[in-house]
C-alpha cells in the first residue's frame, strides 16, 4: 500500500509542477494574487490518514470523500458514479478503506458503507450513507462550488 501511496504522491507532485509551469509559460503571477486551491485530479484519492485527508481538504474548495469497503456491495455499484465525479466535476474525490481506517472513518461519522460526506471550504457541509445517483451528488459539488 506504501508504493502506491508513494505513486499517487508522485503523480500530484508531477501534476503541480506542469501546472505551475504553464502558469509561468502563460505570464500567470506566483504570490498573494495567485490561486491558492488546487486543481483537481481526475481520479479519486486514496486516503491513508488523518493528516493525509486534512491536506486534501485544506488544498481543494470542494472534497467528496466516499467512506467504502472492499466487501460492500452498494460501495462497489457506487466506484463507478464516483470515479466519474472525479473525472468530469471541479471536485476532488477521495477515498477512505473503512476497514484499513476505522479511527477516521469513525471521525466522519461512517456508521455504514458508503457514507459520503462533502467538505466545502474545508467543513463537512452534507453527509449521505447509501448508493446515491450522480445527477444528485453533481447537484450538491455545484451548490457547494
Amino acid at each position: 500500500m506504501s508504493d502506491s501511496l508513494d505513486e499517487e504522491r508522485e503523480r500530484i507532485r508531477e501534476q503541480k509542477k506542469q501546472e505551475l509551469q504553464q502558469r509561468l509559460e502563460n505570464g500567470g503571477e506566483l504570490g498573494e494574487n495567485a490561486a491558492t486551491t488546487a486543481q483537481a485530479p481526475s481520479e479519486p484519492i486514496a486516503i491513508d490518514g488523518q493528516a493525509h485527508l486534512d491536506d486534501v481538504v485544506s488544498e481543494h474548495d470542494v472534497v467528496l470523500v466516499d467512506c467504502y469497503a472492499d466487501w460492500c456491495g452498494p460501495c462497489q455499484m457506487l466506484e463507478p458514479t464516483i470515479e466519474a465525479l472525479a473525472a468530469e466535476t471541479d471536485a476532488a474525490v477521495a477515498k477512505v478503506d473503512v476497514d484499513a481506517h476505522q479511527r477516521l472513518a469513525q471521525q466522519l461519522g461512517a456508521r455504514g458503507v458508503p457514507t459520503l460526506v462533502l467538505y466545502a471550504g474545508g467543513d463537512p457541509v452534507e453527509r449521505m450513507v447509501g448508493v446515491q445517483d450522480q445527477g444528485t451528488l453533481e447537484g450538491l459539488i455545484e451548490q457547494h462550488s
